[in-house]
Protein backbone atom coordinates (compact mmCIF):
# COMPACT_ATOMS: atom_id res chain seq x y z
CA UNK A 1 0.00 0.00 0.00
CA UNK A 2 2.77 2.46 0.88
CA UNK A 3 4.54 1.73 -2.40
CA UNK A 4 1.36 2.47 -4.30
CA UNK A 5 0.99 5.83 -2.55
CA UNK A 6 4.62 6.72 -3.25
CA UNK A 7 4.24 5.71 -6.87
CA UNK A 8 1.19 7.89 -7.29
CA UNK A 9 2.89 10.87 -5.64
CA UNK A 10 5.90 10.48 -7.92
CA UNK A 11 3.71 10.26 -10.99
CA UNK A 12 1.74 13.30 -9.83
CA UNK A 13 4.93 15.37 -9.87
CA UNK A 14 5.37 14.68 -13.57
CA UNK A 15 1.77 15.68 -14.29
CA UNK A 16 2.09 18.89 -12.25
CA UNK A 17 5.29 19.88 -14.04
CA UNK A 18 3.66 19.21 -17.41
CA UNK A 19 0.68 21.40 -16.40
CA UNK A 20 3.02 24.19 -15.27
CA UNK A 21 4.96 23.96 -18.53
CA UNK A 22 1.81 24.29 -20.57
CA UNK A 23 0.63 27.24 -18.47
CA UNK A 24 4.11 28.79 -18.71
CA UNK A 25 4.29 28.97 -14.92
CA UNK A 26 7.65 29.23 -13.17
CA UNK A 27 9.30 25.97 -12.15
CA UNK A 28 11.45 25.22 -9.13
CA UNK A 29 14.99 24.03 -9.92
CA UNK A 30 13.96 20.38 -9.50
CA UNK A 31 10.83 20.92 -11.57
CA UNK A 32 13.01 22.45 -14.29
CA UNK A 33 15.06 19.24 -14.43
CA UNK A 34 11.87 17.19 -14.62
CA UNK A 35 10.59 19.55 -17.31
CA UNK A 36 13.71 19.03 -19.41
CA UNK A 37 13.23 15.28 -19.24
CA UNK A 38 9.57 15.69 -20.19
CA UNK A 39 10.61 17.88 -23.13
CA UNK A 40 13.00 15.16 -24.31
CA UNK A 41 10.09 12.72 -24.47
CA UNK A 42 7.25 14.20 -26.52
CA UNK A 43 5.91 10.67 -26.98
CA UNK A 44 4.88 10.78 -23.30
CA UNK A 45 3.07 14.12 -23.46
CA UNK A 46 -0.37 12.60 -24.17
CA UNK A 47 0.06 10.32 -21.16
CA UNK A 48 1.10 13.23 -18.93
CA UNK A 49 -1.96 15.20 -20.05
CA UNK A 50 -4.31 12.55 -18.58
CA UNK A 51 -4.92 12.22 -14.85
CA UNK A 52 -5.93 8.60 -15.45
CA UNK A 53 -2.27 7.82 -16.09
CA UNK A 54 -1.67 8.00 -12.33
CA UNK A 55 -3.33 4.59 -12.02
CA UNK A 56 -2.16 3.04 -15.28
CA UNK A 57 -0.22 -0.21 -15.06
CA UNK A 58 2.76 -0.86 -17.32
CA UNK A 59 3.43 -4.59 -17.48
CA UNK A 60 6.60 -4.59 -19.54
CA UNK A 61 5.04 -7.19 -21.81
CA UNK A 62 5.36 -6.78 -25.57
CA UNK A 63 8.04 -4.14 -25.05
CA UNK A 64 5.69 -1.87 -23.11
CA UNK A 65 7.82 0.57 -21.16
CA UNK A 66 6.86 2.39 -17.99
CA UNK A 67 7.28 6.05 -19.02
CA UNK A 68 7.34 7.26 -15.42
CA UNK A 69 10.15 4.87 -14.54
CA UNK A 70 11.99 5.81 -17.72
CA UNK A 71 11.87 9.52 -16.91
CA UNK A 72 12.79 8.89 -13.27
CA UNK A 73 15.86 6.96 -14.41
CA UNK A 74 16.89 9.95 -16.54
CA UNK A 75 16.58 12.23 -13.53
CA UNK A 76 18.48 9.84 -11.26
CA UNK A 77 21.27 9.48 -13.79
CA UNK A 78 21.54 13.25 -14.28
CA UNK A 79 21.80 13.74 -10.52
CA UNK A 80 24.52 11.08 -10.31
CA UNK A 81 26.48 12.76 -13.10
CA UNK A 82 26.11 16.20 -11.53
CA UNK A 83 27.60 15.07 -8.20
CA UNK A 84 29.89 12.40 -9.72
CA UNK A 85 28.44 9.70 -7.50
CA UNK A 86 29.36 6.93 -7.77
CA UNK A 87 32.84 8.36 -8.28
CA UNK A 88 33.84 8.21 -11.92
CA UNK A 89 30.35 8.27 -13.44
CA UNK A 90 30.81 11.81 -14.79
CA UNK A 91 33.92 10.79 -16.72
CA UNK A 92 32.20 7.71 -18.11
CA UNK A 93 29.30 9.87 -19.22
CA UNK A 94 31.57 12.43 -20.88
CA UNK A 95 33.51 9.72 -22.73
CA UNK A 96 30.38 7.90 -23.84
CA UNK A 97 28.68 11.14 -24.88
CA UNK A 98 31.68 12.05 -27.04
CA UNK A 99 31.30 8.76 -28.91
CA UNK A 100 27.57 8.90 -29.57
CA UNK A 101 25.48 11.27 -31.70
CA UNK A 102 23.75 12.95 -28.75
CA UNK A 103 23.63 13.16 -24.97
CA UNK A 104 20.19 11.61 -24.79
CA UNK A 105 21.45 8.45 -26.45
CA UNK A 106 24.35 8.28 -23.98
CA UNK A 107 21.91 8.57 -21.10
CA UNK A 108 19.75 5.77 -22.49
CA UNK A 109 22.74 3.45 -22.71
CA UNK A 110 23.76 4.28 -19.14
CA UNK A 111 20.21 3.92 -17.87
CA UNK A 112 20.25 0.27 -18.91
CA UNK A 113 23.05 -0.29 -16.38
CA UNK A 114 21.24 1.68 -13.72
CA UNK A 115 18.02 -0.26 -14.25
CA UNK A 116 19.88 -3.59 -14.19
CA UNK A 117 21.69 -2.64 -10.98
CA UNK A 118 18.43 -1.66 -9.31
CA UNK A 119 16.74 -4.82 -10.53
CA UNK A 120 19.57 -7.00 -9.21
CA UNK A 121 19.44 -5.25 -5.83
CA UNK A 122 15.69 -5.69 -5.57
CA UNK A 123 15.93 -9.31 -6.66
CA UNK A 124 18.65 -10.12 -4.10
CA UNK A 125 17.24 -7.94 -1.32
CA UNK A 126 20.54 -6.09 -0.99
CA UNK A 127 21.58 -2.47 -1.56
CA UNK A 128 22.60 -1.61 -5.13
CA UNK A 129 26.23 -2.41 -5.84
CA UNK A 130 28.18 0.65 -6.97
CA UNK A 131 30.97 -1.65 -8.14
CA UNK A 132 28.66 -3.71 -10.36
CA UNK A 133 27.04 -0.52 -11.65
CA UNK A 134 30.38 1.07 -12.56
CA UNK A 135 31.59 -2.17 -14.15
CA UNK A 136 28.49 -2.23 -16.32
CA UNK A 137 29.01 1.41 -17.27
CA UNK A 138 32.68 0.83 -18.14
CA UNK A 139 31.67 -1.97 -20.50
CA UNK A 140 29.80 0.64 -22.55
CA UNK A 141 33.05 2.42 -23.43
Amino acid sequence: MMYSQDRQQMRQIFLVVREKQQAREPLSPMEAIIGQVIDQHPEYHPLLDRKESLEQEFSGQNGQENPFLHMALHISLQEQINVDRPPGIRGIYQTLASRLPDLHQAEHRMMECLAQTLWDAQDSGTPPSEEAYLNCLRRLL
